[in-house]
């Protein structure tokens, strides 16, 4: 597709050799889009797009000139844009599934009539195997190898699928198991910063292929794929579900955002890292509220940040509800391009296409215009944990111990308990509340960055020293984002300080950080499940809902790998380290946590001597290769994927049953039950099917009938290529709270349980969801504020759609899952400011209609809501509707986004 060129801006660049062409925002402005200069760096990659897929279709010439305007409503003008990223990137918890779409959309292609070979990725998709292996072995140095046969034994299946689409789909590659996660893995080796392509075009009287030069961008099904942001890449999770309509060559509908810049000045002081960093700003930014906004990092701090410490930042920005957190190239960049081992001429080529494009930031450079502005001094930063049970929850370090001391009264109600010790069956040690039976060095907001790695091997080398280990009720974990760590850990000898301390490798790929941190010691499961002992665990990790860590965890903590060290050592949440000694030396003497603290200067100087271009270069050169064992997996070549329907991994997934040619025209929501009432802040982990699957739940009863042994169970994240079981997972959190279930007490049971109505029996959420399907009665889900929060997990929305939900309705929704609901069909409906169901005084047993959806719906539509109660009463209730865009209502009346590609392709 040529662009239009409408401001006559498309030019050549000659670097070396090579010459490429390029959309100039410099030109562009003198020709008819004035002060686009001094858009934040990040709009500048959007409006780049826009002039380089202008089609007068999806992207008009008053689209680009909307860019422009910006300048003046600063994003709060709702103007809608198309966006194309650059490629696609995916995990396997969440591409399994899209892959599985995939080939469910060529056999349903095949029955619409159409050629199968058409579904295919449009543009390049890598799908990286890090979200399946789990810490079953820790603590030795076989721990690594035996979690390895675990992982390939338990997911051979999903693996077998896998290697299927890499040689089933073109475009798409697989990074292979034991790679790396997949944000450190596009960090470090497949994000370029600039991207080319070669495209046939017209250029003056010669029409040819030539190699077009554009901004590195991406969409992710994994949210913390804003991590690559550090490296001056735009991206950002979405759903499964629109990472397959861009992977077909579908554009991102999305409005032009409020871009909201956070100033960085001064230097973070010695002692302070940049976890400590980025548990701050996810606090600032959280309070200032910046959901569904872009945020971008100016500023002369810059100066002093790497492109790791950038990472760890960008990486947090689904915590603290941003659609990105942006950096700019600068010179870090440019040097962690090198050190990284990309190519000469890639590198040279980022210098002067940033520079040729205004996108080259300097301590010199003008600040850019924003919505808002917010200010930290970096000197201010202090150590900190976030905990124990959101992200943007920080204390400073020495407030840990009261802070917990205050969850005990507040959210545990067990104040009166806190002293209590309790004893564990054949050990000689006894358990507490506050005790820290997890710690692990583990995510991508950490391994990414070699500061606080080394940090961590030079605490451990400091703390071994003197005769410290890990307690023995801890189980410690140490699970890095790629090879690379584990090279310079090696190479540089802090590996096998790690190892006496505890902190054995255990494996590649997200563990704790998801729910992967694998079963307790029974005897240490047993004592705290048989006397209520509220556990800690505490992670370098991103994500501390409750129920994720660790179905025995309640309080979990977020910190830097230095202090997931240093608490493994002491071995409880309950000591301020600050002042209080960790442990008693090998000499019988106190040890503070500043005696085995390290320097900035050691830090320094270990990073400068180990972690080298050549380590990057060794661990990548044959990244699509794999293990022996990755070798070994047989699968059959085909054009579309033999079923196996006794497969309890992966089945063709019933979305495209009795589809036609045409859509069926949009139906009103008449007499909905309520499935399930959920207060503020409902996240997409307490919805999606996620962490380990219980005997007794739904999908353990399914999987036990189709004679898998729990044993052999796994984990919700590697079935989700089953919609049986991920449908039976839906909204059955072990903490989720359905209100309708309040008794007279006050207390509301958790997990997923609810009513059917109108006999009020109590039973699962998935039990009534069937009962009313077979009744032929719809259903409503009614929540609070900031409904769907955390990651972008696809069967958050897909679930709720085969649970026979039509509309979720709701104070506030997170980005990602209201967009999610609508790519699934479902209707996300805000009530007005002010209004709740709760203010409406709502029980559970009402019925409730939805008129207006029938004939002209259009985006934002106020529609209303005719809400019976039990005892005849009807109340009218005003309702936004929540589909957003015009192309969201299109994928809305198809039933769906992958229903509309499918019609599109068919036609």
């Amino acid at each position: 597709m040529q662009s239009l060129d409408s401001f006559k801006c498309r030019k050549k660049l000659t670097v070396g050799t090579r010459t490429y062409h390029y959309y100039s925002l410099k030109t562009a402005e003198k020709n008819g889009l004035p002060g686009i200069s001094k858009l934040p760096y990040s709009m500048k990659v959007l409006l780049e797009n826009l002039l380089r897929f202008e089609d007068g279709r999806s992207v008009t010439k008053e689209d680009i000139l909307a860019v422009s305007a910006w300048l003046d409503d600063r994003g709060t003008a709702d103007k809608e844009i198309a966006f194309r990223p650059s490629r696609v990137l995916m995990q396997d918890f969440t591409g399994v599934p899209a892959v599985v779409d995939l080939a469910a959309m060529r056999n349903a292609m095949q029955k619409l009539g159409g050629d199968a070979e058409k579904i295919n990725p449009l543009v390049p998709v890598d799908l990286v195997i890090d979200h399946s292996v789990i810490v079953n072995f820790f603590g030795d140095n076989k721990a690594f190898a035996k979690n390895v046969v675990e992982e390939y034994k338990q997911n051979q299946e999903r693996y077998e699928f896998l290697k299927w689409g890499q040689k089933a789909f073109s475009n798409f590659s697989v990074v292979p198991p034991g790679t790396g996660i997949c944000h450190q893995v596009n960090l470090e080796y497949l994000a370029q910063t600039v991207w080319t392509r070669k495209e046939k075009m017209t250029v003056g009287k010669k029409t040819g292929t030539f190699e077009v030069a554009y901004p590195d961008s991406l969409v992710g099904t994994d949210s913390h794929t804003t991590m690559v942001n550090g490296l001056a890449v735009l991206g950002w999770g979405v759903g499964g579900i629109e990472a397959e309509a861009a992977m077909l060559g579908q554009p991102l509908s999305m409005l032009l955002p409020e871009v909201v810049g956070f100033k960085l000045k001064g230097a973070l002081k010695e002692g302070v890292t940049a976890t400590d960093l980025v548990l701050t700003v996810t606090q600032m930014l959280r309070k200032q509220g910046v959901v569904g906004k872009f945020v971008e990092f100016f500023g002369p701090g810059l100066d002093y940040l790497s492109v790791a410490d950038k990472a760890t930042i960008g990486n947090m920005a689904p915590e603290y509800g941003a659609t990105c957190g942006f950096f700019p190239v600068d010179n870090e960049t440019i040097d962690y391009l090198k050190t990284s081992g990309r190519k000469a001429d890639r590198v040279a080529l980022v210098v002067k296409y940033a520079k040729a494009q205004g996108l080259y930031r300097t301590s010199a450079s003008p600040d850019p215009v924003f919505t808002d502005t917010l200010t930290l001094d970096l000197g201010d930063v202090v150590p900190s944990m976030a905990g124990p049970k959101r992200p943007e929850g920080r204390v400073a370090l020495p407030a840990v111990a009261d802070g917990f001391s205050l969850a005990m009264q507040s959210e545990y109600k067990k104040a009166g308990d806190a002293a209590k010790r309790y004893p564990v069956e054949n050990r000689n040690f006894d358990l507490g509340h506050g005790d820290v039976v997890i710690a692990a060095i583990t995510s991508c907001t950490n391994t990414s960055n070699p500061s606080v790695l080394i940090g961590a091997g030079l605490l451990a080398k400091n703390a071994a020293a003197k005769g410290l280990t890990a307690k023995p009720w801890v189980k410690t974990s140490l699970a890095p984002g790629s090879q690379v760590v584990a090279e310079y850990l090696a190479n540089s000898g802090l590996q096998l300080e790690l190892d006496k301390v505890g902190f054995n490798l255990v494996g590649f790929g997200c563990t704790t950080c998801i729910g992967n941190s694998g079963p307790l010691p029974e005897d240490i499961s047993k004592s705290i499940n048989d006397n209520g002992i509220v556990a800690a665990a505490v992670l370098s990790g991103n994500r501390n809902f409750e129920g994720r860590v660790s179905p025995d965890v309640q309080a979990n903590y977020l910190a830097s790998p230095p202090l997931v060290v240093a608490y493994a050592l002491a071995g409880t949440v309950t000591k301020n380290l600050a002042v209080e000694p960790i442990a008693t030396g090998k000499d019988g003497n106190p040890v503070y946590l500043k005696d085995i603290w390290p320097t900035t200067k050691e830090i320094n100087a270990t990073m400068k001597k180990f972690v080298t271009s050549t380590i990057f270069k060794k661990r990548y050169a044959d990244v699509f290769k794999g293990d022996t064992n990755w070798r070994k997996i047989k699968t059959v070549e085909s054009e579309t994927y033999r079923w196996n329907m006794s497969s309890t991994y992966v089945q063709n997934p019933p979305y495209f049953e009795g589809m036609k040619k045409t859509p069926e025209p949009i139906a009103d929501v008449v007499d909905a039950r309520i499935l399930a009432m959920f207060g503020d802040k409902i996240t997409t982990d307490h919805i999606s099917p996620a962490g380990s699957i219980k005997l007794t739940s739904p999908a353990g009863s399914y999987l036990s009938e189709h004679q898998v042994r729990p044993a052999d169970f796994n984990q919700y994240g590697t079935r989700r290529g089953n919609h049986e079981v991920m449908m039976r997972g839906t909204f059955a959190n072990i903490r989720i709270k359905n209100f309708m279930l309040k008794g007279a007490d006050g207390n509301i049971p958790e997990g997923g349980l609810t009513k059917h109505w109108p006999d009020g029996e109590q039973m699962s959420i998935y039990d009534a969801a069937m009962k009313y399907q077979q009744e032929k009665v719809p259903l409503v889900v009614f929540a609070g504020a900031e409904y769907g929060n955390g990651s972008s997990r696809d069967w958050a929305a897909k679930g709720t759609r085969l649970l026979g939900v039509r509309a979720v309705i709701c104070q506030s929704f997170e980005r990602i899952h209201r967009s999610n609901l609508v790519g699934m069909g479902v209707l996300p409906l805000t009530f007005e400011d002010g209004t709740s169901w709760s203010s409406l005084g709502l029980k559970g047993d009402e019925t409730v209609t939805i008129r207006g959806l029938q004939g002209d719906l259009k985006p934002r539509q106020k529609l209303t809501a005719e809400i019976v109660s039990a005892d005849g009463t009807l109340r009218r209730v005003p309702l936004l509707c929540r589909i957003d865009t015009l192309d969201e209502l299109e994928y809305y009346r198809n039933g769906g986004i992958l229903h509309y590609v499918l019609r599109k392709l068919a036609a």
